[in-house]
């Protein structure tokens, strides 16, 4: 294959936050490799950055591999496609040997992360293969995507729609030029659409009229107060082979623009077509022959929902993302890992005010939170991990009320394992939930539902969490966020505190006593306030 060279872009940080093993800074020319194994085929592709922002393609490969293929309907990996799969994983990972590569991201999207056994297939390639597969959730992949096209356009402050759709799952989220303000993820792909109604698609007419139905219910709760929005970004392998099948016009960057007149114009001769009648006319994939048809279903509605009379089609996504939040990992050192942090704290606002919480306290508490768990790094023995952890659940420990304040913190539990964050795995987001769960009267225990879904190891970090967070949550007891200072020291028996501010009243003295009895029972130091 030809090298691709990509002209200098602007830099962009990438605010991925899954887990990987730190590694020194390094120089360039590096060499990284992306494997992105989606539900409709699984893309492989190796570079060779030159900068942070200008890279050659060294080898690039799409396997179609359909492993959402009877997923989405049974639940499970079908052995067929696991064997097709690690075949293919196989492959990608010699050509890294022979292109010399060391560092990689591979990650897994929508079939495997609904599978029952996709935990299972990922152990596999881990004790078979050496190769590390990451499960992700829709909101980090959001973040992946975001990483990768935001330097082909100046986006500017006004809000961008951003809609990525793939085999099992649709990611939508509002970006500009500082990141992704909020997204959110829908159970709606176009492998999952075809095989839904597949069985119909003999009639065309009815096959059509299921799908335009079907999609018709997916609505958008993205802020209708931003509107209207700056533009439509649209990524995804369909969409990129929809815009070249209606002659979408090329600029510079290699973006295309497709007009939803145009869209709609193959939407109506799309279904007059057989699957080969398809493939000779457009020269496409046999596997995206057919799910074309639900993915411009979709994007049409998209259109029609955000009040868009066309779409960017940026050519840019997952498997770009991968290399440059790599990249970024590996050159940027502390500024990634500070932009990672600045990003996390933004979604999880906006997640919080999706839920009308108090944003104010929520802050405060966090803030008062992670300075402990700063000065107490000896004490504790926690890492970054559990720091990201404390900051998710201390901002959101109290969006339980928005269902009802009473069993609030249950209520808070339940919302935030059901959300997604970037970088956070279904394990991550459980012990969030879980630490956000014990702010209150009750401690950790073993037979607790939720609490027992974790390891040993997990337990005892979260317990050591909530014994902070109800230490911070004291401190601001009466939502007025008075104080401005905190700096403890540990004198045995004690963990001194010392608070600087002004109107600190005895009821945060009092709830003290009470939420602190966890740290006491976790580290033995009874905790005081000092002048």
């Amino acid at each position: 294959m030809k090298p691709k060279v990509i002209p200098p872009k602007a830099r962009t940080p990438n605010y991925s936050l899954s887990k990987t093993t730190a590694h020194p800074r390094r120089g360039f020319p590096l060499r990284v490799a992306a494997i992105d194994m989606g539900s409709n085929a699984i893309r492989f592709v190796a570079a060779e950055f030159i900068s942070s922002s200008q890279y050659i393609v060294l080898e690039s490969e799409r396997a179609p591999v359909r492993l959402g293929a009877g997923t989405f309907s049974a639940g499970r990996l079908t052995p067929p496609g696991m064997e097709k799969a690690f075949q293919a994983l196989a492959r990608f990972k010699e050509r890294m040997r022979i292109l010399k590569i060391e560092h990689y991201r591979a990650v897994a999207t929508s079939a495997v992360r609904e599978s029952s056994n996709g935990r299972e297939f990922a152990g596999r390639a881990r004790a078979e293969l050496n190769l590390d597969l990451e499960i992700i959730g829709g909101s980090e992949e959001t973040q992946l995507v975001y990483r990768a096209v935001k330097p082909q356009l100046r986006m500017g402050k006004k809000p961008w729609l951003l809609a990525n759709l793939g085999g099992g799952s649709l990611e939508v989220a509002l970006v500009n030029q500082s990141g992704v303000l909020m997204s959110e993820t829908h159970t709606i792909g176009a492998v999952r659409l075809w095989e839904e109604f597949k069985a119909s698609a003999q009639n065309a007419k009815q096959f059509l009229r299921l799908l335009e139905e079907y999609v018709s219910t997916l609505r958008l709760s993205l802020g209708d107060a931003q509107r209207p929005w700056a533009g439509f970004l649209a990524t995804g392998g369909n969409i990129e082979e929809l815009a070249k099948m209606a002659g979408a016009p090329e600029d510079s960057r290699g973006s295309r623009v497709l007009s939803l007149n145009d869209l709609q114009q193959l939407l109506a001769a799309l279904p007059r077509m057989s699957l080969k009648q398809r493939m000779t006319r457009w020269g496409i994939y046999p596997d995206r022959a057919d799910v074309v048809l639900p993915a411009a279903v979709v994007y049409s509605h998209l259109c029609l929902l955000s009040g868009q009379t066309q779409m960017i089609v940026p050519y840019a996504g997952t498997k770009e993302g991968l290399l440059f939040d790599l990249v970024d990992r590996l050159t940027l050192s502390s500024a990634y890992r500070l932009r990672q942090e600045e990003q996390l704290m933004n979604l999880a606002v906006s997640l919080g005010r999706r839920y009308q919480f108090d944003e104010a306290h929520g802050r405060q508490v966090c803030r008062l939170a992670l300075a402990l768990f700063e000065q107490l790094q000896a004490l504790h023995g926690l890492g970054p991990e559990d720091q990201r952890v404390l900051l998710v659940a201390a901002l959101l420990h109290d969006i339980g009320a928005y269902i009802s304040y009473k069993k609030h913190h249950k209520h808070s539990l339940y919302l935030i394992a059901q959300s997604e964050l970037p970088g956070f795995g279904p394990d991550d987001m459980l012990m969030a939930a879980n630490v956000a769960r014990y702010h209150r009267k009750n401690v950790p225990q073993p037979e607790h539902e939720n609490f027992s879904r974790l390891t040993k190891i997990q337990r005892l970090r979260v317990t050591k969490l909530a014994s902070l967070l109800r230490i911070a949550d004291a401190l601001d007891r009466d939502h007025a966020q008075t104080i401005r200072k905190l700096s403890v020291r540990v004198r045995k028996p004690y963990l001194d505190i010392k608070l600087g501010g002004k109107g600190f009243r005895e009821l945060e003295h009092w709830a003290l006593q009470n939420k602190a009895q966890l740290f006491t029972q976790v580290f033995g130091l009874r905790v005081r306030i000092v002048n």
